[in-house]
């Protein structure tokens, strides 16, 4: 019996189209990579990137449990002695909406070769309004 394995020209991508207001982060991310990864697909393999585009709007308005906005710090630093810097959730849903679910779904799609790739396919941004009327994305339904 032969295992079958996509090939890349094979590969149909849609495009899906999330309206973030008033959704989960963390469950909001876990749906969205796997859709990024292609898990709901018949022909998924975790070796190859045929997941699908995901465009998310509307990511000022996501709700988090908890104590998360005032608990919950995101950290960078500069490569400098001293210069690690940390913003809570709440500063940084004020400043830039998009870093948030963007880092959600990173730290959900697997370390390997693909991540680059399958992260590139995530369009988020703060309003309702989107650049990618011609792809004609699908609404997503939960």
């Amino acid at each position: 019996m032969k295992t079958y394995v996509p090939k890349k020209d094979e590969v149909e991508r849609k495009w899906w189209l999330i309206d973030a207001d008033g959704k989960i982060l963390g469950r909001l991310a876990t749906q969205v990579a796997n859709l990024l990864r292609g898990k709901g697909k018949p022909q998924y393999v975790d070796f190859l990137d045929i997941g699908d585009f995901v465009v998310i709007i509307n990511c000022e308005k996501i709700k988090v449990t908890g104590k998360k906005l005032e608990q919950k710090f995101y950290y960078s630093h500069s490569g400098y002695p001293g210069g690690i810097r940390e913003r809570s959730l709440e500063e940084l849903l004020e400043r830039k909406p998009e870093d948030v679910i963007k880092k959600a779904v990173w730290g959900m799609i697997p370390k390997n070769k693909l991540n680059r790739a399958i992260h590139k396919k995530l369009k988020v941004y703060a309003g309702p309004h989107h650049p990618h009327e011609a792809q004609e994305p699908q609404e997503y339904q939960f």
